[in-house]
């Protein structure tokens, strides 16, 4: 493996380099000679790559092959600023295919399997990456797209579909309506593969408790390829990622430094044979930490810990950094609460109001809840207890953090 590695990430800086102005720029700029890069201990002498370079390459700056190579394009769904164009060849997506098969290989999805695909489909890579998976391993794959219960519904119940994949907001919409509709006994599912936001234990065991499945954290971006580069396996202790086609190191966000296995930080990822879009050092903004011990599942692919989040999702209350994750931690962890929360940030008089609604039964213990709270985030928010349900749903990424201070 180690030679593959070293092979294909030789490989990967010297066709950058000839296929790209922007990475030849990236390169001699810091003073890189791409033929000296041999094997993975060269891979801190490479520049990093940021998302607004990847922007301002828009559109075909950063593709690296010839435009007649280019078979498909896709592009990020923009939440963060300007889209980001992503390029691939005919090899690009028979590898992203493959890997999205090793996802459902470890979900325990075989091709006697219905697969019922919501995420979007169109400029989006999340739809046809789940299709394309699917129907590489032979199962069958259901395309209804996203939204329109009753036709999700229709479709889970007259084709008895088995696997469900979903963001995980609409997974937890479907296992409530599911329950709302009486449908429990009548569904055939048993796997569901969630991914494109951060979702916790408290969520996992919502839809879990309520769709009677396994579920399944899968990892991906627009920029690597998209949804299937990494899932967590059935022993659920991490996401396994596929070190055959892109490496990952950790680095601290504010120093760059790269961190030893087991701290946590920033997500950098490198790829090994992507053709069109290669990826030198790219920084993800996704926060979590390799998990240097082997898996009890025995995969020899390494792990990296569920996302605790993303450096975009901080946000400042009275001068204190808060994480989204930090607050779906201490929910997770009190006992009657929903796994639906929203942070809502208001100014009065100069001062930051910080507010958490939480989803619940009954109002009890929020002096309990918001003393937690303030232990683990250093600063104490107030607490509303509202219906379950009541929070907003979606049929794409939840809005968890209202920010009104302006």
């Amino acid at each position: 493996m180690t030679e593959a590695v070293d092979a294909g990430l030789g490989w990967t800086v010297q066709h950058a380099y000839r296929g790209s102005e922007f990475f030849r720029r990236k390169l001699d700029a810091a003073g890189v000679d791409p033929h000296s890069i041999r094997s993975e201990a060269d891979l801190p002498r490479l520049p990093l790559t940021t998302k607004q370079e990847l922007r301002e390459a828009y559109p075909f700056g950063w593709t690296c092959v010839p435009p007649e190579q280019v078979v498909r394009i896709h592009a990020s769904t923009g939440t963060t600023g300007r889209r980001i164009l992503a390029t691939y060849t005919a090899n690009d997506l028979e590898d992203w295919a493959a890997m999205f098969q090793r996802c459902y290989e470890f979900a325990g999805v075989t091709a006697a399997d219905r697969v019922q695909i919501t995420p979007g489909y169109g400029l989006w890579t999340a739809g046809i990456g789940f299709q394309a998976g699917a129907e590489r391993l032979g199962a069958t794959a259901v395309p209804t797209g996203p939204g329109n219960l009753n036709l999700q519904f229709e479709v889970m119940l007259d084709l008895q579909s088995t696997v469900l994949c979903a963001t995980s907001s609409f997974a937890l919409l479907i296992a409530e309506e599911t329950q709302r509709r009486g449908l429990n006994e009548r569904l055939a599912l048993r796997v569901g593969v969630f991914g494109s936001e951060r979702w916790g234990e408290a969520m996992r065991s919502r839809i879990e408790e309520l769709l009677k499945i396994e579920t399944f954290d899968i990892y991906g971006f627009t920029e690597l390829y998209g949804p299937g580069m990494g899932l967590d396996c059935r022993e659920h202790e991490g996401i396994h990622y596929w070190d055959d086609y892109y490496l990952v190191e950790v680095i601290d966000h504010a120093s760059e430094k790269v961190l030893a296995a087991g701290e946590e930080g920033e997500l950098v990822v490198t790829t090994l044979r992507k053709q069109a879009q290669p990826l030198l050092r790219y920084r993800t903004h996704d926060l979590s930490r390799i998990i240097p011990e082997p898996c009890p599942c025995g995969s020899p692919f390494p792990r990296i810990e569920r996302l605790k989040g993303r450096v975009d999702d901080m946000f400042k209350v009275r001068g204190v950094a808060v994480f989204p994750a930090q607050i779906d931690t201490v929910l997770s962890a009190q006992p009657g609460l929903g796994s639906e929360y929203q942070v809502l940030l208001t100014r009065r008089e100069g001062r930051d109001r910080f507010l958490i609604r939480v989803e619940a039964p009954e109002v009890s213990g929020t002096e309990v809840l918001s003393a937690a709270l303030r232990q683990e985030l250093g600063v104490r928010p107030e607490i509303e207890i509202v219906p379950p349900g009541s929070l907003p749903r979606t049929d794409r990424k939840t809005k968890r953090v209202v920010d009104e201070r302006g």
